[in-house]
């Protein structure tokens, strides 16, 4: 018999969508996207600013996917940071 207790792996579905903010040097600016919905991102000129603007465009996505029939894929999307080694 083992000295160590089995660890069991359990996944806990994500209730919303990841959010990346980053600088962009390029633009000048803050980015936020959202890495599982499709061309999904917004830009502002702090990290909160691009958060509030992406969330507008969440809103936006998801309503026009609902509209036009366009599936809405679960939120699945995690950094690698957040990964886990089975």
């Amino acid at each position: 018999m083992s000295a160590h207790p089995i660890i069991q792996k359990s996944v806990v579905p994500m209730k919303d969508y990841h959010i990346n903010i980053f600088f962009s040097e390029e633009d000048a600016c803050y980015v936020a996207d959202i890495p599982d919905l499709e061309f999904c991102s917004a830009f502002g000129d702090s990290p909160s600013e691009a958060l509030a603007e992406v969330l507008q465009a969440k809103d936006a996505w998801l309503q026009v996917a609902k509209e036009t029939g366009r599936p809405i894929p679960a939120p699945r999307y995690r950094p690698a940071i957040y990964q886990t080694v089975a």
